[in-house]
């Protein structure tokens, strides 16, 4: 982005080392940057971040969500659980939360400075922006960092929220970041990063989920030879792709849910039993705003899974991926995310 003085930029800062370096490298271009930690539930802390924008002497604000987050992040999770789903809720939050209702209040507080016209948020996401020559056409490519890219998760974004977006990690790795932070004292001890569920990470999953689905055991049961190997606390509680709760012979993975017999069935990993050459999906949203005109494109259908070649397919309204090659473990209520040849995103759709 062509600096000038003319831009105001509000930066999600969560006091981890993304936000905080994303932070460091907007003002070092000579933006005028504010901090700002959002409140999304009750356990999340702004200690970090107050200390990180003290350091880098930028304005601190803190902006309480809570409210909001559990209306539209978590009470959503526990719905579509309970449906026999597996949600994605960074998915969700992102255009809901972070690039909805945080961009707004940040549009309406910029809006009372005078002397800047231009104003914009960023974020610690690894993605990179782009805009079209020309064109008021904003486009999404995955990063530099292949391991870190999160494009996956901002499939839902549109161009009204992209032209006021910042990605400023975009053309670096982790490594990079890190030592960033290091040098500059920002992070003085890496934590090991979470690959958990936000709002989720003092207890898994399933502990979590039983504060409102009830517990029912039931049958784990061998899809090749129909054997009973195990039981679970309720099918609704796992989902397709992970790894079951049984020993013996195993690995074994779950690959569908019997809801009405409240059972699991699994296979091994290397196993070729039941796979989809076809899957529907719903809530489509393209990134620039309709869609491609060549129907090729490259999927995936969980995070940091491998692109996989497929075309799209509308029939009587109704959406559909055609994969070139069958692929399991598909997930209901998980997004299908689209690209192409060059790594572009181009948008995405939850599974049927």
């Amino acid at each position: 982005m062509e600096k000038t003085d003319k831009k105001l930029i509000y930066v999600a800062m969560s006091g981890g080392v993304d936000s905080s370096v994303a932070a460091l490298l907007l003002k070092r271009q000579g933006y005028d940057v504010i901090g700002v930690f959002m409140k999304l539930f009750s356990k999340t802390k702004e200690t970090e971040a107050k200390k990180v924008c003290k350091k880098l002497n930028i304005p601190f604000l803190i902006w309480d969500f809570k409210k909001e987050f559990k209306k539209i992040v978590i009470d959503n999770f526990i719905k579509e659980y309970k449906k026999g789903n597996t949600p994605n809720p960074c998915v969700v939050c992102n255009p809901e939360i972070k690039f909805g209702l945080f961009l707004k209040k940040a549009l309406k507080s910029g809006a009372f400075s005078c002397r800047q016209t231009e104003i914009y948020i960023a974020t610690g996401h690894y993605v990179k922006l782009q805009k079209l020559k020309n064109k008021n056409i904003y486009q999404l490519f995955q990063a530099k960092d292949k391991n870190k890219d999160q494009s996956y998760f901002l499939w839902k974004l549109n161009q009204e929220q992209l032209k006021h977006c910042i990605f400023p990690l975009g053309d670096f790795t982790k490594e990079e970041i890190k030592k960033i932070a290091k040098e500059n004292k920002l992070i003085p001890d890496f934590k090991k990063e979470s690959q958990e569920i936000c709002f989720v990470k003092d207890v898994n999953t399933i502990e979590f989920l039983k504060k409102w689905i009830k517990p029912k055991k039931g049958n784990i049961i061998n899809f090749k030879n129909k054997e009973k190997i195990g039981e679970h606390q309720g099918a609704r509680f796992y989902t397709i792709g992970q790894r079951a709760p049984v020993g013996g012979t195993g690995p074994y993975y779950i690959i569908k849910k019997d809801l009405k017999r409240n059972e699991l069935l699994v296979i091994k990993k290397n196993d070729k039993e039941f796979s989809f050459p076809k899957i529907k999906l719903k809530n489509i949203n393209w990134v620039a705003g309709k869609a491609p005109k060549s129907r090729k494109i490259l999927a995936r259908t969980r995070y940091k899974e491998i692109l996989i070649p497929a075309k799209f397919i509308v029939y009587k309204s109704s959406f559909f991926i055609q994969f070139d090659k069958p692929v399991r473990f598909i997930a209901s209520g998980q997004s299908a995310v689209f690209y192409n040849k060059n790594k572009k995103l181009l948008g995405g759709g939850i599974i049927i």
